[in-house]
């Protein structure tokens, strides 16, 4: 769940959130998604209102299969963020995995109309449109 643009968080490099978020995306990056989530987690509380952060925490929720909690930190990102092509990508992944697809294809649509020209969000778009 990689594939679009990163923007640069904007808090200070010295505060111990920023610290905590990078160490964090560290361990996310080298597929060790619950020491990122502890580490993330504890920059969330340090900075509630970050959604590089809620992302990222998500984004280790998801890889350790806690879909609900995935589901409530992308969902957090779109009500503040409604243009976010990948909150949207990853709140309908987090959706099929709680056995939600009509709700998923919603949100998987959304991000492909934000970014047409994903490959992940068109591929993402085509197998959920596939009969089973």
């Amino acid at each position: 769940m990689d594939e679009t643009t990163r923007r640069e968080p904007a808090f200070e490099a010295e505060s111990e959130a920023y610290t905590l978020f990078q160490r964090g995306a560290v361990f996310l990056r080298e597929k060790h998604p619950a020491q990122a989530a502890m580490l993330l987690a504890q920059a969330l509380d340090l900075e509630p209102g970050r959604n590089s952060i809620r992302e990222a925490l998500g984004r280790a929720e998801f890889a350790l299969g806690m879909y609900d909690e995935a589901e409530g930190r992308f969902r957090d990102i779109v009500a503040v963020a409604p243009d976010n092509d990948y909150a949207h990508y990853a709140l309908g992944r987090s959706l099929l995995e709680l056995g939600r697809p009509d709700e998923a294809r919603a949100h998987l649509r959304l991000a492909r109309a934000l970014r047409p020209g994903s490959d992940l969000y068109r591929a993402a778009n085509g197998a959920l449109d596939q009969p089973e």
